[in-house]
C-alpha cells in the first residue's frame, strides 16, 4: 500500500499533527491501527500502561513481532514486570519520541486504552482527573476500618507536601489524594503544578461498537488468551519469581490466574471472573474517552468494516 505524502498536504504555517486513536480494551485497535500506519507511514507509540512490559503478551494482547517488525512501535515490550513505570513518565518520554517522529517526516500516531496515558502525553495532570470507582470504594472502607489518621499517615509517605496542608477531617481530600497517586504513580501536589506546552495538534479518532458486540468480542478474546496460553504465561511469571501484587501484575486476566493458582477460586470461576472484569474495565474506560469531546468517534460492526474504517480515519486525519 503506498503511503500518503502527509507532511506535504499540511501547510508549513499549521502545527504538525498528531493522530490519536483511542477505544476500549477488545475494540481492535491494533488491527485498525495498523491499518491505518500503513496509509499514513506512521510509527506507533502504545499508550497501554501494561504493553510496555515484558513476559506479558498474551494477557495484555500486545502486536505481534511480525507486525511490529512491519509498522515501529514505542513503549511495547521495553520493561520487566517489578520496573517502575507511570503515566507522568509516559506523557514525558512519549513528547520526546513525538517529536524525533516528526523530524524525520513521518506520523506520530498515538494508540490505546489507558485513558490516563493519553491524558498525561497530551494535556498533562490536573486534579480533576474522573475518579476511579473501584480504588475509590477501597480507599473508603479502609477509612471506614482503619480511621483518617492511619491514611493520613500513608499520605505522608508518598505526598508530604500535600500530606502537610491536611488534617484528618479532611477525608474527602486524603481519599483523592491517595487515589490520584494510586492511579499515576505520581503525588496530587505535583500534578497540580503540572502545565506542559505541546507543538503538535493532536487529531482524535475512537472505535466504536455496539456494547453488546463489544462484551462479546471480550467474552471470545478472554477464551482465546485461555487457549492461546494466557495460564501458561502466568504460571512462567510466578516461576520467575514475580509475585501477584506487583503493580504490573494487578491487571485483569494476570490476578485472576494467579488467585486460581493460589487455589482461591476454581477454573470456572477464573474464566467468568475474567470477561467481568474485563467488561466493567472496558465500560469505565469508555465513562473516560465520552467526556472528551475533542475525540471523533467511528462505529463498527465488524472487524471486516475495518479497512473502510481505517480509511475514514485517514481521510479525517487529513483533512
Amino acid at each position: 500500500m503506498v503511503a500518503l505524502n502527509i507532511r506535504q498536504q499540511i501547510p508549513e504555517s499549521e502545527s504538525p499533527k498528531v493522530l490519536v486513536l483511542v477505544g476500549p480494551t477488545a475494540s481492535g485497535k491494533t488491527p485498525l491501527s495498523l491499518l491505518i500506519a500503513e496509509r499514513l507511514n506512521a510509527e506507533i507509540i502504545s499508550a497501554d500502561s501494561r504493553q510496555i512490559y515484558k513476559l506479558m503478551d498474551i494477557g495484555t494482547a500486545k502486536p505481534n513481532n511480525e507486525d511490529r517488525q512491519k509498522i515501529k512501535h514505542y513503549f511495547v515490550d521495553e520493561l520487566l514486570p517489578d520496573q517502575e513505570f507511570n503515566a507522568a513518565e509516559f506523557g514525558k518520554q512519549g513528547r520526546l519520541i513525538i517529536d524525533d517522529i516528526l523530524l524525520r517526516k513521518k506520523v506520530p500516531m498515538v494508540v490505546g486504552g489507558s485513558g490516563l496515558y493519553v491524558r498525561s502525553l497530551i494535556d498533562g495532570f490536573f486534579e480533576g482527573s474522573p475518579p476511579d470507582s473501584e480504588i475509590r470504594k477501597h480507599l473508603y472502607d479502609r477509612l471506614n476500618r482503619e480511621g483518617a489518621e492511619k491514611l493520613l499517615e500513608e499520605l505522608r509517605v508518598v505526598d508530604p507536601e500535600a500530606a502537610s496542608k491536611m488534617l484528618p477531617t479532611n477525608t474527602r481530600r486524603i481519599v483523592r489524594a491517595l487515589e490520584v497517586y494510586s492511579l499515576t504513580g505520581v503525588p496530587i501536589s505535583q500534578l497540580q503544578k503540572s502545565k506542559i506546552e505541546i507543538s503538535f495538534m493532536p487529531v482524535f479518532a475512537g472505535i466504536s461498537w455496539k456494547r453488546n458486540i463489544l462484551y462479546d468480542r471480550i467474552n471470545r478474546r478472554v477464551d482465546m488468551m485461555i487457549e492461546y496460553g494466557l495460564l501458561e504465561e502466568v504460571q512462567r511469571l510466578k516461576e520467575l519469581g514475580y509475585p501477584p501484587a506487583l503493580n504490573a501484575l494487578q491487571t485483569v486476566g494476570y490476578k485472576e490466574v494467579f488467585e486460581y493458582f493460589d487455589g482461591k477460586i476454581d477454573y470456572k470461576k477464573m474464566i467468568e471472573s475474567i470477561k467481568q472484569n474485563s467488561r466493567r474495565y472496558a465500560k469505565r474506560q469508555l465513562t473516560w474517552f465520552r467526556h472528551d469531546k475533542r475525540i471523533k468517534w467511528f462505529d463498527a460492526l465488524s472487524e471486516e468494516d475495518f479497512v473502510d474504517v481505517a480509511s475514514e480515519v485517514t481521510k479525517y486525519y487529513v483533512s
